[in-house]
């Protein structure tokens, strides 16, 4: 079985959020960047656990972006990805990002492709439903249990109000989501491993991007908090009613 793992890199959860040029772009000096969480915790983890109990698989890794990236994807080959694609390109279009990554499951003959839920960063969560268009495979989102069986997977995802099972047969493309694995952290001798891993950098194919980014914005500083005196109630109402944000 052969799976690929698509992993973005994302600023960490605490870093400060900045913007330059005329806030058309990330501010990048000081900031932390990691492996996007739901990539690596849920989508990553449970490929190396299907590995795990089906030593014919291999999992290789697909990311979209410049040479900064190396050493997110230096950890996940450290984590247990047997070998790397990077496609060296820049580009928050979703549909770039997806033809680039399907035109690298295509060529590879993947069984599975296997995607977070979304990014922290972006929040786009559309990816792995585009991959899966381009690929004419089926897609199963929002997943939280996968269970492979000869050449068809069980899965669960959360639909609203319950749970769904699906059955689909390989190959396909999944995005994960919380409940799929748990986190893990390299060891040393993965960390060593990874060193002599493949990380083969390749050049984008030529797709043209549908959107452009015009500008970012803070969201508004949080207002202080008001103290209202127990025995004011009106003055409760009051701000209730023309000063409190529905949510």
């Amino acid at each position: 079985m052969k799976i690929l793992v698509c992993i973005s890199k994302t600023p960490d959860t605490t870093a400060k959020i900045a913007f330059t040029d005329n806030n058309t772009k990330f501010a990048t000096d000081g900031v932390q960047w990691i492996i996007n969480p739901y990539d690596e915790w849920y989508a990553l983890v449970r490929a190396i656990e299907l590995k795990e109990a089906d030593a014919s698989a291999v999992i290789h890794l697909v990311t979209v972006g410049g040479a900064d990236a190396d050493p997110i994807i230096r950890k996940a080959l450290a984590l247990g990805g047997d070998e790397a694609i990077r496609i060296n390109a820049d580009s928050h279009d979703s549909f770039y990002i997806a033809s680039q990554i399907a035109a690298v499951a295509k060529e590879g003959a993947y069984d599975m492709v296997m995607t977070g839920k979304e990014t922290i960063d972006y929040n786009g969560s559309s990816i792995g439903g585009m991959v899966a268009e381009l690929l004419d495979l089926p897609f199963i989102s929002l997943a939280t249990k996968l269970g492979i069986s000869g050449t068809q997977a069980t899965i669960n995802r959360e639909i609203e109000g319950g749970e769904e099972t699906n059955t689909v047969a390989l190959p396909f493309v999944i995005s994960c989501q919380k409940g799929m694995a748990e986190q893990r952290i390299p060891n040393m001798k993965g960390i060593m491993g990874a060193r002599s891993k493949p990380l083969k950098a390749i050049e984008p194919v030529a797709i043209e991007a549908l959107t452009q980014v015009v500008a970012f914005e803070l969201p508004p500083a949080k207002a202080g908090v008001k103290l209202v005196p127990a025995d004011n109630p009106e003055e409760l109402v009051r701000l209730l009613h023309e000063e409190a944000k529905a949510f």
